[in-house]
């Protein structure tokens, strides 16, 4: 595999098992519906396990631009890089959403709640306020990048088992960030599947909530580049 098709596996993954605990959880009928907040923090970090595992030896397994924004801000990826590595998570992204929306099409029916058919898609802030929204969604993604880039550190990195680790940090910032925003922490996991639910014939699926897609594309951002910034400080 090359680094587009490594990142659109991963990132089919990553939005196929993430984004489809939410739906097992929030949709009505399922065998999953209501089992709770751990249960999908707990998915969404065994789909980052899963994704990084899978396309790790074929493209470093970015699987999300706030990633590959702070590689190339400290020059561990050739700038001509990034278009592959953001083309193959945003069509990987579309194709892990699909095949959500094909597992569940039946629960999508069943549900007449818009606004939890739009949560199996993209997120939404416990308490709607932009500025705050975007610090809670930079403080998330921070910690991610941060933490990531001391892992993939030559002295400390294990190759394709970073995933592990990886997928601990994405649980942790679920568990303790993740209340106020629903920590998206990465653009194409919020917006292509927000692009896809617009598409999408779900039925009854209400407003894609264009006014707040802005945060979780621009608080990841600034999140990444502080991480950058300071872990290239401190080495």
């Amino acid at each position: 595999m090359n680094i587009f098709t490594g990142e659109l596996v991963g990132t089919f993954l990553l939005i196929l098992l993430g984004n489809g605990v939410v739906a097992n959880v929030l949709l009505k009928k399922t065998n999953g519906n209501n089992s709770g907040w751990i249960v999908i923090t707990f998915g969404w970090g065994m789909a980052v396990f899963v994704g990084v595992f899978a396309a790790s030896k074929a493209s470093g397994a970015h699987l999300n631009p706030a990633v590959t924004i702070a590689l190339a801000w400290l020059k561990k990826i050739p700038a001509a890089a990034i278009p592959q590595y953001i083309g193959g998570q945003v069509a990987g992204a579309a194709l892990g959403q699909l095949f959500v929306w094909l597992a569940y099409r039946q629960h999508y029916l069943a549900t007449d709640e818009t606004d939890l058919k739009r949560a199996t898609f993209c997120t939404a802030p416990a308490i709607r306020s932009g500025l705050n929204n975007v610090i809670t969604e930079a403080i998330g993604t921070f910690v991610l990048i941060f933490a990531v880039l001391f892992i993939i550190a030559p002295s400390n990195s294990l190759g394709a088992l970073d995933a592990l680790p990886v997928a601990f940090i994405v649980l942790a910032i679920g568990l303790s960030l993740g209340g106020p925003t629903g920590y998206a922490i990465n653009p194409v996991r919020d917006f292509v599947p927000r692009v896809m639910h617009a598409i999408l014939p779900i039925g009854k699926k209400g407003s894609n909530d264009w006014a707040y897609a802005w945060v979780p594309i621009i608080g990841p951002v600034i999140g990444a580049l502080l991480a950058a910034i300071i872990y290239q400080q401190l080495n």
